[in-house]
């Protein structure tokens, strides 16, 4: 079972458990309850589980949205921060976007009391809750040999994971994982995976980089992919778009993933989800466009006029894309293909890497700061590690993916190995989330002491926090053995290993590793972390060179805040890199998507805040991540604020009082660059606003 239910510790409540995503929340109730399995079927979305119980009220203990629809889907209401909500007796289907997705079905009157977060029936009454788990597994695994037209009817199969073809497909939860790929003599596909019959082709020459770079286009679309003599995307009506632009064939199939992607985001607000988009109204503001004309049409019919809609009208509405991965054109890179469509990675081949023996101007800042100081850096080698590093070209992304030989500067290294392991993540044991900090050097200790008050600081996660100092090679070696979602490493790391009270420990020597991600934050430890993937983890983040010891302990505590809050291990580093010197020799290998706690609304948000007379102006920037994706829908609590936006686009703008400001700050524990200086929201005093 994906998710499980139960009373909670007190007694007065129940608690809602996603074992294999490590996540849980808890619904408060005035009494104890009985919660008993039920039956999924009355629930008209899909759930993994549900129970039963009676109870008079449900208390939330975050602020996330609610929608409320009758029996028959119909929305009667979606309650923003500034509203409360009373109903009268009727039987009611409520929605909670909370970090596991949940349901209710309830018969009584209904009243949302935002003051208390709260959900009053009236009496006591039957409560049907249903629960989804945001995991996804792929339905089954294609084989293809070393044909270009096989990768072709390969990628023509990941549309089989789409769950509708309607605009709301721009929902995360609505899009599956493709099936995974694997390299063997021939194709063989199982005979349970199929394409959905959208009338939708993407003709392409015969070439890898094409193929490649047409798949997460491809998977949206549920589009077929064959060979042709020129490149184009066409529809059994007729309908003909040339793709061979004077920008180039790669270039445009990204330019139209991102304009249907945008357009479904605005068209689906016809839909299921009747909102007031940010996004909408801007585009509203300059483009006379019939939304729900649009909504209606199937989906070839709908693809034509979505194109017959100039790019440039809509590009300075859309939000940056979560994802650019540069990957190689190489027989190996189709495996990694089906975890990078999941993402909706934009992909591109790698065209312009600069390649040399180390991130130069970072290494010229780190030694003129060693000129002028005591310090010293994290490592003990002699010599510079002889990495070749390459640097992928810019992108308009929150992340970026390298896929290929090289050290990246600036991009994830991401390798088929991690999210093989992703895959293969087990059902926790317990519902802890595990934590080990090791402190290998007496002089690294300002970093264990700053983290030690941060991990497990959250009184709603269950963290089971270690500490380790000094240890031995054998007792790191079973450290990192044991089954742990995070490590975070604080000593001296160089080519030879993690050095330990009697020697080095070489991950490359290990053959079985149980953490799932990892901070090895000492100097050059980019090949110990790769092993570290290569041996079971998931993701890490590590460093390219030397990192003088204060910029590494201000890198680790950033961080450390960063992971706690719910931050993956990419935007955790994107959002620490400006924190320090030595930001930029950090990079994440493996799948930076990965985060090891959930975050408290759901979706992890960075916060700007200045002082304009006498008023703030405040702004909320929230970030996709592999639970809370490219299309989800968020809104800032702030005072009256009653929009919601597209995540990663650009922020809604709002100026409040002191008192609203300093009420939204204590809503939940956020980073915050106040006043240029980055803070945490609950430790911003009354006094200071």
């Amino acid at each position: 079972m994906t998710v499980r239910f139960g009373c909670s510790d007190g007694g007065d409540g129940i608690e809602v458990v996603d074992p294999v995503e490590r996540h849980r929340y808890e619904l408060g109730t005035p009494n104890p309850v009985d919660p008993e399995p039920v039956d999924t079927d009355e629930f008209r979305f899909p759930v993994d589980a549900a129970v039963s119980f009676r109870t008079s009220s449900l208390t939330l203990p975050t602020v996330v949205p609610i929608y409320v629809r009758d029996t028959d889907g119909t929305m009667l209401a979606h309650v923003t921060p500034s509203d409360s909500l009373t109903l009268p007796d009727g039987e009611y289907a409520v929605e909670l976007c909370t970090p596991i997705k949940m349901y209710l079905r309830v018969s009584s009157g209904l009243t949302v009391d935002r003051t208390q977060q709260r959900l009053d029936f009236g009496a006591e009454t039957t409560v049907s809750l249903g629960g989804r788990s945001h995991h996804e597994h792929p339905a089954g695994t294609i084989t293809v040999g070393d044909s270009v037209e096989d990768v072709m009817r390969a990628v023509s199969l990941f549309g089989s994971a789409m769950k509708t073809t309607t605009p709301e497909r721009s929902y995360p939860t609505l899009r599956g994982h493709p099936p995974t790929v694997e390299l063997g003599e021939t194709f063989d596909a199982p005979d349970d995976v199929v394409a959905p019959e959208t009338g939708i082709r993407i003709e392409l020459p015969r070439e890898r980089s094409y193929v490649h770079t047409a798949a997460p286009l491809a998977y949206y679309l549920g589009a077929r992919v064959e060979p042709g003599p020129v490149a184009r995307l066409v529809t059994d009506s007729g309908f003909e778009h040339r793709l061979d632009t004077c920008e180039g064939v790669e270039k445009e199939l990204e330019r139209v993933l991102r304009h249907v992607f945008f357009l479904d985001c605005l068209c689906r607000t016809e839909g299921l989800y009747k909102v007031d988009l940010h996004e909408r109204r801007a585009v509203e503001s300059t483009a006379d466009i019939d939304f729900e004309r649009l909504y209606e049409l199937p989906s070839d019919e709908r693809l034509e006029a979505y194109l017959s809609i100039p790019y440039e009208t809509l590009e300075p509405h859309q939000p940056e894309w979560k994802l650019v991965s540069h990957v190689a054109p190489t027989a190996q890179s189709a495996e990694l293909l089906p975890f990078l469509v999941d993402d909706l990675a934009i992909v591109r081949t790698p065209t312009k890497t600069e390649a040399s023996t180390a991130p130069k101007i970072q290494v010229d800042a780190v030694q003129e700061f060693l000129r002028d100081s005591d310090e010293f850096t994290r490592s003990t080698a002699a010599q510079p590690s002889s990495m070749e590093f390459v640097e992928p070209e810019s992108a308009d992304s929150v992340e970026q993916a390298w896929v290929g030989d090289g050290a990246p500067v600036g991009a994830n290294k991401a390798t088929i190995e991690a999210y093989r392991n992703r895959l293969s993540r087990t059902v926790a044991d317990d519902d802890d989330i595990d934590i080990v900090v090791v402190c290998n050097d007496a002089q690294m200790s300002e970093e264990r002491d700053d983290i030690d008050q941060v991990y497990g600081s959250r009184d709603e996660l269950p963290f089971d926090v270690r500490i380790h100092r000094s240890l031995t090679t054998d007792e790191l070696a079973e450290v990192l053995r044991e089954e742990t979602e995070f490590l975070h490493y604080i000593g001296h790391i160089d080519d030879g290993g993690f050095e330990c009270t009697d020697g080095r420990l070489d991950a490359r020597e290990l053959d079985d590793v149980g953490v799932d991600a990892f901070l090895l934050n000492g100097c050059t430890s980019y090949e110990q972390g790769l092993s570290l993937i290569e041996a079971g983890a998931i993701g890490g983040i590590v460093t390219l060179s030397d990192v003088i010891n204060s910029g590494a302990v201000r890198i680790g505590s950033t961080l450390a805040r960063l992971l706690n809050g719910g931050f993956p291990l990419s935007v955790a580093l994107e959002i620490a890199r400006g924190e320090s010197i030595v930001g930029n020799q950090y990079v994440v290998v493996g799948d930076g998507g990965l985060a090891i706690a959930q975050a408290e609304s759901g979706a992890p948000f960075l916060c700007e805040v200045s002082q304009k007379e006498n008023q703030y102006e405040i702004s909320v920037r929230g970030y996709p991540t592999d639970k809370f994706g490219m299309g989800s829908l968020m809104i800032p609590y702030i005072s009256d604020q009653q929009q919601y936006s597209l995540p990663s686009g650009t922020p809604q703008t709002q100026e409040v009082s002191a008192e609203e400001l300093f009420e939204f700050l204590q809503l939940e524990d956020l980073p915050v660059r106040f006043e240029g200086e980055l803070r945490w929201s609950r430790s911003i005093e009354r006094y200071e606003v």
